[in-house]
């Protein structure tokens, strides 16, 4: 199965660039790839409750769709736990959305098993 790592560092500075990623990667699930997420740097901005709701990409639609769909399409769910908490995020509010708090361990690894990394 092809691996697809979609790594988003956008976050709320440029709305359409962040949905665009999640768009990306929630086509890829649905073309049956394996796909994994990996929000860091600023991309954990658009894990903020309230974010979540509100963002959406120019003509691309609204982030909690897509977050929707790869959550229940069994993606696999990353953020950055140190970019995270120090934008006011818990562990807690990334794992009630399916994501798994990482470490750059843990990207590195995924880097070096995905066959694609995109970055967004």
């Amino acid at each position: 199965m092809n691996k697809l790592l979609i790594h988003i560092l956008t976050g709320v500075e440029n709305p359409s660039r962040a949905v665009l990623g999640f768009l990306i990667a929630k086509t890829a699930l649905e073309e049956g790839k394996e796909v994994t997420v990996f929000c860091a740097g600023e991309g954990v901005s658009c894990l903020h409750e309230s974010t979540i709701n509100e963002m959406q990409g120019v003509g691309l639609g609204k982030l909690s769709d897509y977050l929707s769909v790869l959550k229940k399409g069994g993606a696999n769910l990353f953020a950055s736990k140190m970019s995270a908490n120090s934008r006011g995020i818990t562990n807690q509010q990334l794992e009630s959305l399916g994501f798994t708090p990482a470490t750059p361990k843990m990207l590195v690894n995924i880097i070096f098993e995905s066959d694609k990394v995109v970055v967004y």
